[in-house]
């Protein structure tokens, strides 16, 4: 699916990876792009390195083809953002397989937040210690670039159904922020959504609120999330959020069985469910332009 963000509306068109021109808005991601001061870069989510099922057996398969990808776009990403669960149990041999298998990748810099799959039983210790240099906290941290200014969160570590930021990251967001000018473009990360995408199921963060009224005043933010296993997008004023595919396996859509446990299709279909994002944005403009593309 191509998502171009324009003055607060997502504009959709679904495609595929050699479909490298569609669009409501055709080649938006390529005019985003063009020029000097252009901002490229890719979001993949849930490789799960790990995971043992019938929904994929071969995950590390899987991201491979996604790196691939990646390798592929026709331009060197400024960065790739992995946005967690990049293990499935978060043992030291799948944080040093992921770590190892994302140095193949294209790119000036891999960036990362972690899921609550790395975190399993040490508070996302090991995780930090692979992946958490230069970040404050429990591995929040935020950087600027191409006149835009990023922010990512981790609201994987105080779960009980909902994810969680906790005082000491709203704080932390408040400081990063009361600095910049109101129409500087925003791009927050995180693992699990900051809106209500269905509660039910954890797809939510009980105290998001407090971090999206600082971003009110700005007059484009983009929140990009995983964890849901399948692309969904959310408009709330000046604020649109985006939930990205995984390069592991599919989940149901909201309310559609039991739990969100990892689906079954068959083989032949399994890729139509994975993916990558990348995302374009030109200094000056005010939207950045999203392309989401399945790895079949």
């Amino acid at each position: 699916m191509v998502l171009t963000v324009a003055s607060g509306e997502v504009i959709s068109h679904i495609a595929d990876s050699r479909d490298t021109h569609a669009g409501a808005a055709p080649g938006a991601v390529e005019a985003a792009a063009a020029g000097s001061g252009a901002l490229r870069f890719v979001q993949v989510s849930d490789s799960h390195i790990g995971f043992q099922g019938p929904a994929n057996t071969d995950v590390a398969g899987s991201f491979t083809e996604a790196i691939n990808q990646v390798n592929s776009l026709g331009f060197r990403p400024d960065f790739v953002m992995h946005s967690g669960d990049l293990t499935h149990l978060s043992t030291a041999g799948q944080f040093d397989q992921v770590r190892q298998m994302m140095t193949s990748m294209k790119t000036d810099r891999v960036l990362t937040v972690p899921g609550e799959h790395d975190s399993i039983g040490d508070a996302g210790h090991a995780y930090r210690q692979t992946f958490g240099r230069g970040t404050l906290g429990d591995g929040w941290y935020s950087f600027d670039t191409h006149g835009v200014h990023f922010i990512a969160l981790v609201n994987t570590l105080s779960l009980e159904k909902l994810g969680h930021l906790g005082n000491e990251q709203v704080d932390f967001v408040r400081k990063d922020l009361a600095g910049l000018s109101s129409d500087t473009p925003i791009v927050v990360f995180s693992h699990i959504p900051l809106f209500a995408m269905y509660p039910r199921w954890g797809w939510s963060t009980d105290d998001a609120l407090k971090v999206i009224a600082l971003l009110r005043r700005f007059s484009s933010v983009t929140c990009l999330n995983g964890h849901v296993h399948q692309l969904f997008s959310k408009t709330e004023g000046n604020i649109t959020f985006h939930s990205a595919t995984t390069t592991a396996y599919p989940l149901p859509k909201p309310g559609r069985a039991p739990a969100p446990t990892p689906q079954v299709v068959p083989a032949r279909q399994l890729k139509d469910a994975l993916g990558i994002r990348s995302v374009g944005y030109r200094q000056g403009d005010r939207e950045l332009a999203i392309k989401d593309q399945r790895l079949a």
